[in-house]
């Protein structure tokens, strides 16, 4: 009995110091070798801070690109989905209220042509990312009410365009911050 007590005893002091102290100590260590070192990679405009590239942002004015909608309102202290399943009549109505107001601020464009992550909230609800095409359906809103031609809009699309890493893992996708920031600094 004394033996296996002293067993459990060490291996139990032994993944203490292993996943109380070496493993967080190494996760630390791997975070300060990432953008923002382990803080989160802070978007600046002027010296100010205006968000984080990896937290997502509401964006509702018309001359922005909209973000993909939160289930929780950007809220990063609490992030989560909604847990509502395709046919709950609630999340029905709330996507069919997306879609209908995303119809109202984009006139030229048809329901079919509404990428889903435009009215659907990711997991998170924090997904700072749209996918180019939910970029690209909303060029000509933004165009149009900053004056700029479609071309130039879809110009900044494009050159903000994130490809798969390696060619292979992910999707393409484009940082909704970063894509607002330069559209502003592409007015002056």
């Amino acid at each position: 009995m004394k033996t296996h007590f002293f067993q459990s005893l060490k291996l139990t002091l032994i993944l203490i110091v292993l996943a109380g102290g070496v493993y967080p100590l190494l996760i630390s260590a791997i975070g300060k070798l990432t953008p923002g070192g382990g803080d989160g990679q802070e978007i600046k405009v002027n010296g100010k801070v205006v968000g984080f590239a990896n937290v997502g942002q509401k964006f509702t004015k018309d001359e922005y690109f909209w973000s993909r909608p939160s289930a929780v309102n950007y809220a990063a202290d609490g992030s989560a989905g909604s847990n509502k399943g395709p046919n709950n009549p609630d999340y029905l109505k709330d996507v069919e209220g997306r879609i209908q107001n995303f119809l109202k601020h984009n006139p030229d464009v048809t329901r079919a042509q509404i990428p889903a992550e435009l009215v659907t909230a990711s997991g998170s609800g924090l997904d700072p990312d749209l996918s180019p095409e939910g970029a690209k359906v909303q060029i000509a809103r933004i165009a149009k009410i900053r004056n700029l031609s479609a071309d130039k809009v879809a110009a900044l699309v494009n050159a903000h365009t994130e490809q798969p890493l390696w060619g292979v893992f992910g999707p393409s996708k484009i940082n909704v911050l970063k894509l607002n920031v330069a559209l502003d600094q592409l007015r002056k």
